[in-house]
């Protein structure tokens, strides 16, 4: 008998507005799996809530002038708006704030004090005396004591990326009103953790093999058992927030990291009251998949579980976790208060189809390493691998049958085309595999496989000449062709579900589930209707519209990095291109071999494709930012990025003929960044190399190599990348 799936997605926290990172993170890589598993025929609950508790929450009413439940009330509602236009199919979407989120929260906590595992400490935290209140870690800001940054927040500073204490910050404030604050003893309770270790070992060592969770799960919760698991505050002193049930601590509230993951279950039990537990507290019979940003990892696959097993309960445990990496936008990160980026609220003025964003979110989720959302790139994927892939294949066929036959079908497999149906079948069992496994973004690609395969089979049967030389051969090709496009609509269904209903609606059918493919019976005596156009084109004038709409103010502003800081992580190489090819999968990329004088030459990705043909970048001695983490591009590894000059919609890469393949970079006055340990894309781009009047630079000092200054030839002015 198959197990029942309970699906989750990490709690959106309420007082945000969800940009596209946040979206394809959780809610929509879960909805894709819950579509999925309803139908294969499993038996699926897909929860979320907002987590609504917390000193954020606090801090947003007090921004806005409004209470704290007016704030989750308002914030909810834009959540759920959000939530309905994407078509999330949750089966039911709760609160952190419903009365059974307090019943639940405290009766695990009762478990956990009764089995021994609540712990007494006191300890010194900051506390302004202006706003009488304890000040969480993040809204205490001051100057790092490592780098001199003067945003540098209590819990870390982003500037170089320090852990830090609120004690350590020099010059520290209170983020609400700008006063320093003291230091104040208090009492709080801790969940005891090293108490719990062997549980949870054992714990992890069964499901992170059974359940295959993410690599970036293993090794995040390796590293969290590695350093020692300590006992972990579960209070704080807040008015808004669950009541801690416990003589002596009345005032106080769980902390939200501690509460908020107990919301899957108390919105279970908000949305099925009679039937919650039958998912909850059956780990012989249920599943849990849980779905999150890497930040929100250990919560997940440490503190959650310790809860549940330190409660002494039969609780349905974590069987899979779906941990992403993240999505950033234009090289940077999204920024609401910036403009940067797109958000949730933006979609509907944009008048995109929400199908549309589900593909391109869902082709580039960020599975293994970070992706990147570029207006380019959103142009090329829709039009290049959805549109001209399966809105062409469906299309060219349904109109080339209509037109030259147009009788019903008659349901029957052609004996000259088991071959090719064959193939189509093989194709199908993969991506539902994919499926299975969460390999949603594999699972895709596979789909977008059998659309190429069709498209292949189209152009080389020529039905243009067939129809006239071999009529009835010409007809079993297009019908085997619309069996494939019968599949290629049931597989797409938890990606795109409005475009396969579109694309079935076409074939004169309806969504059946995924248990059907390969069984194209209820074709048979099938009427296809008028074919339509899926979708137009998007074009280029309307996409450049929105880049330029969404790009924010990118110059540096206080909360950003310092260039000459980022500079000093940077590495630059020459390097010399030793062999180039298109790339696979995109029509807009090559794939290069470039030598920077190491042991073995690198490969790398760059959209060069469009500005120099293949013959003018071989053997040419071009700039490279060499110590870039290896980033996943349409299915291959760039192993760093090439780097040009770039003014509008021109592009130079420099020729540095008199350079020597391995040189590298430096600043004036410094001697060359060497052997660094490997950044993101966003530090390369937090040093701000320019070209002004031919030269490269950062804020006025020159970028050198062993020959002389760094200088352009064609364009003399515009941003390095």
């Amino acid at each position: 008998m198959k197990k029942k799936r309970l699906i989750t997605s990490a709690l959106p926290y309420v007082n945000n507005v969800p940009h596209l990172g946040n979206i394809i993170g959780c809610v929509l890589s879960a909805d894709v799996y819950a579509r999925y598993c309803r139908a294969a025929g499993y038996e699926t609950l897909y929860i979320c809530a907002t987590d609504e508790y917390g000193t954020a929450t606090e801090n947003k009413a007090r921004e806005e002038g409004l209470s704290p439940k007016e704030i989750c009330d308002k914030y909810h509602a834009i959540h759920q708006e959000i939530y309905q236009y994407f078509n999330i199919s949750f089966d039911f979407f709760g609160r952190t704030s419903h009365p059974e989120h307090i019943e639940v929260t405290q009766a695990i906590f009762s478990d956990l004090d009764k089995a021994g595992l609540v712990l007494e400490q006191e300890t010194e935290q900051t506390y302004c005396e202006v706003d009488q209140m304890f000040l969480a870690d993040r809204y205490v800001e001051g100057t790092c004591p490592h780098c001199g940054y003067e945003g540098a927040r209590g819990d870390q500073c982003d500037r170089c990326g320090k852990l830090l204490q609120p004690t350590e910050l020099k010059n520290p404030k209170c983020q609400v009103c700008g006063n320093p604050p003291v230091l104040k003893k208090t009492k709080h309770l801790y969940l005891d953790l090293p108490s719990l270790e062997s549980r949870l070992s054992e714990f992890h060592q069964r499901s992170s093999i059974q359940g295959k969770w993410a690599h970036n799960a293993i090794t995040t919760t390796q590293g969290w058992i590695e350093r020692g698991i300590q006992p972990r505050p579960i209070t704080r002193d807040l008015k808004w927030g669950v009541p801690v049930p416990k003589a002596g601590f009345q005032n106080k509230v769980f902390y939200v990291w501690f509460d908020a993951p107990i919301g899957y279950i108390s919105a279970t039990k908000s949305g099925y009251p009679d039937t919650w537990k039958d998912w909850w507290f059956d780990p012989e019979g249920t599943q849990l998949y849980q779905f999150m940003a890497k930040d929100n990892i250990p919560f997940h696959t440490v503190v959650f579980p310790a809860s549940l097993i330190g409660s002494g309960q039969n609780w349905t445990l974590l069987h899979h976790i779906a941990s992403t990496e993240y999505l950033n936008y234009e090289g940077g990160k999204f920024s609401k208060s910036r403009s940067l980026g797109i958000f949730g609220t933006d979609l509907k003025e944009l008048d995109i189809p929400i199908d549309l964003w589900r593909f391109y979110l869902l082709f580039n989720r960020p599975e293994r390493s970070d992706s990147n959302f570029s207006w380019d790139g959103f142009l090329e994927d829709i039009n290049s691998n959805f549109i001209d892939n399966i809105g062409n294949l469906l299309n060219r066929v349904l109109v080339f049958y209509q037109k030259n036959y147009g009788q019903p079908l008659d349901g029957a497999i052609p004996a000259s085309q088991v071959g090719f149906l064959d193939q189509v079948k093989e194709l199908g069992a993969t991506a539902l595999g994919l499926m299975d496994q969460v390999q949603i973004k594999d699972g895709l690609k596979t789909i977008l496989a059998m659309g190429r395969l069709g498209n292949k089979y189209f152009h080389d049967s020529e039905p243009w000449k067939g129809i006239k030389e071999d009529p009835e051969k010409t007809k079993e090709i297009l019908v085997a062709l619309i069996y494939l496009l019968h599949d290629l609509g049931q597989l797409l269904s938890p990606y795109m579900p409005q475009t396969a209903e579109e694309i079935l609606g076409m074939l004169g059918q309806k969504k059946r589930g995924l248990t059907g493919l390969g069984d194209w019976s209820s074709l048979a005596g099938a009427q296809l209707p008028a074919p339509a156009i899926l979708f137009q084109k998007l074009e280029k004038k309307r996409i450049d519209s929105f880049k330029d709409r969404f790009s924010g103010k990118r110059e540096l502003v206080e909360e950003g990095p310092d260039p000459f800081a980022a500079w000093a992580k940077v590495e630059i190489k020459v390097g010399k291109i030793i062999h180039i090819e298109p790339h696979p999968e995109a029509d807009r990329l090559y794939v290069e071999k470039i030598d920077l004088g190491e042991d073995q030459p690198r490969t790398l990705v760059s959209g060069l494709k469009a500005y120099y043909s293949a013959e003018e970048l071989l053997g040419r001695k071009v700039l490279v930012a060499s110590n870039l983490k290896p980033a996943l591009l349409r299915g291959v590894w760039s192993q760093g990025m090439v780097l040009a000059v770039e003014k509008r919609k021109r592009l130079e890469v420099v020729d540095l003929k008199e350079a020597e393949i391995g040189e590298v970079a430096f600043l004036e006055g410094e001697s060359p960044n060497r052997a660094l340990p490997e950044i993101e894309l966003d530090t390369f781009f937090a040093a701000q190399i320019r070209v002004k009047d031919h030269r490269f630079e950062i804020e006025g000092r020159g970028l050198s190599l062993a020959f002389g200054p760094l200088k352009s030839v064609e364009i003399s002015e515009g941003k390095v990348g």
